[in-house]
C-alpha cells in the first residue's frame, strides 16, 4: 500500500503550516479538533512562542488552552 501511494503521490503537501516535525505532529493532533485553516490561526500563535515539546511543557495547561480555545480542543491537565 506504501508502495502504491508513494507513486501515486511523491510528494504529498498538506495545507497544515509548520516547521519542524514537532509542529507538524502537534497540528495533526489538533486537525481532528478543527479545520486545517482554523489549526493554522491557532498554531501561528501558539508556535510563536512555544514550539518544541519543553516549550508547550513549560506554558502549563492554562496557558496553552488559551492559545486553543479556537479550535475548541480539549485538554487533560
Amino acid at each position: 500500500i506504501f508502495e502504491r501511494l508513494a507513486e501515486a503521490m511523491p510528494e504529498p503537501k498538506t495545507e497544515l503550516v509548520y516547521h519542524s516535525p514537532f509542529e507538524l505532529l502537534l497540528a495533526v493532533l489538533l486537525s481532528a479538533q478543527m479545520t486545517d485553516a482554523g489549526v493554522n490561526r491557532a498554531t501561528e500563535k501558539l508556535f510563536k512562542v512555544a514550539n518544541t515539546p519543553a516549550s508547550i511543557l513549560a506554558l502549563g495547561p492554562e496557558k496553552l488552552g488559551d492559545y486553543l480555545k479556537s479550535i475548541n480542543a480539549p485538554y487533560q491537565v
